[in-house]
């Protein structure tokens, strides 16, 4: 970023700050940390200034100029939530959000060629983590966070039905999720196939799977892991070529999501470096 964009950018934030914009009074950005950005005008501007906006949520009996905040939305291909009255003014009490918040994001989504790229430019086979409906941000951040120190190229979430690069999922990740490439496809199904077509195989993390330290991993991998509490898609479990189970010993039978995403990428991890120290 240039010091002309820097000096723009500050001119932006102190104009929300200030609840004034062109004469006009509006509502400022949320004081929480969650980088809400509420109301009409504040998102039309963050819009125009091509912030990082991860989702939109609107009123869906609202009228006016949220009609022109879709539409700016869908051209830049940012998600819009419709929502009722009563969810907004959840998301900002005693705030006046005149029906709209916009969420901002804390890093750019990539294409499934850019992780690809990642994995050529290191000369490495690519080590892709596919998320498959992962809404808790916690969650998400977490495996974030691994993925990003065992070495992973990057990842893969939908753009439904899952949590995305919020500011709770940067914190939580520790920063990670700046340099982690993350990708949000409209349909995972497709962005296996597409990983499949470029020589990545596909492991999926079920029950019914095998004892993942008795698989070979040390190829081009796409590690899928499933929701919280409901797993892969049936869809997915299907294109997997292989089904990986970790070995449970107590009374207990499945693990939080990010904990057990963690055991499968440093499982990965291990026989990689296991496989360079043979050569």
């Amino acid at each position: 970023m240039n010091n002309k964009e820097k000096s723009f950018d500050k001119r932006l934030d102190r104009r929300f700050k200030n609840g004034k914009h062109t004469g006009e009074h509006f509502q400022a950005r949320s004081a929480d940390d969650n980088g809400f950005i509420i109301g009409r005008n504040p998102v039309i501007e963050a819009l125009k200034a091509g912030k990082l906006i991860d989702s939109i949520f609107v009123n869906s009996e609202a009228g006016g100029s949220i009609s022109l905040i879709c539409k700016m939305a869908k051209e830049r291909g940012i998600p819009i939530k419709q929502v009722n009255e009563q969810k907004l003014s959840g998301m900002c009490p005693g705030e006046s959000h005149q029906g709209v918040i916009a969420v901002g994001a804390c890093a750019e989504y990539v294409e499934i060629e850019d992780i690809l790229a990642a994995a050529a430019e290191k000369g490495e086979d690519p080590f892709v983590i596919i998320c498959d409906e992962i809404e808790d941000p916690h969650n998400l951040g977490a495996i974030i966070r691994t993925a990003e120190a065992a070495g992973a190229h990057g990842m893969i979430i939908p753009k439904r039905r899952s949590a995305s690069l919020n500011h709770t999922v940067f914190k939580t990740s520790a920063g990670a999720a700046s340099w982690l490439p993350v990708a949000r496809v409209a349909n995972l199904a497709s962005a296996v196939d597409k990983l499949k077509e470029n020589g990545v195989w596909i492991y999926g993390t079920d029950g019914s799977g095998e004892d993942c330290y008795g698989v070979s991993m040390t190829g081009p991998v796409g590690l899928v892991i499933g929701s919280e509490g409901f797993g892969m898609s049936r869809l997915l479990k299907d294109k997997c070529d292989f089904l990986l189970r970790l070995p449970m010993a107590g009374k207990i039978t499945s693990l939080n999501a990010s904990v057990a995403a963690g055991i499968f990428m440093y499982e990965i991890v291990r026989q990689r470096t296991a496989d360079k120290i043979k050569d």
